[in-house]
C-alpha cells in the first residue's frame, strides 16, 4: 500500500521557499529525506539523501507547476499514454460438420 502512495508526483512547497540561487529546503517525503535547491541558473533541483556511507545524493525528478514544487520519487513517467493497438489478423475459418 505504501508503494501506491509513493508513486507519482508529490507537492513539496511553493517555489518562493527557495527564492535565490544557493537556497535549499530539506523535507521528508514518505520517510525519505529530500533536499530541494535552486542552482546558479535559477533551476530548481531535488536530490534524495542516501543514508549509505559514502553515498552521493541521488537526483530526483522535480517540476515547478503554477508556482509549486513537485517531486517524483519512483522515477517513473506518470503520463497518460494511449495503449498500443493490438495486432489483429483476419483468420478465415471453415466450419466443420460433425
Amino acid at each position: 500500500m505504501a508503494t501506491a502512495y509513493r508513486s507519482g508526483w508529490h507537492f513539496i512547497d511553493l517555489a518562493t521557499a527557495v527564492p535565490h540561487s544557493g537556497d535549499s529546503l530539506m523535507v521528508t517525503v514518505f520517510g525519505e529525506p529530500v533536499v530541494v535547491t535552486r542552482d546558479e541558473d535559477d533551476d530548481v533541483r531535488a536530490y534524495r539523501c542516501l543514508r549509505r556511507p559514502r553515498g552521493a545524493p541521488q537526483p530526483v525528478r522535480c517540476a515547478i507547476r503554477y508556482g509549486m514544487i513537485f517531486v517524483n520519487l519512483d522515477q517513473r513517467d506518470h503520463r497518460l499514454v494511449e495503449p498500443e493497438a493490438p495486432d489483429v489478423r483476419a483468420i478465415s475459418a471453415t466450419p466443420r460438420s460433425a
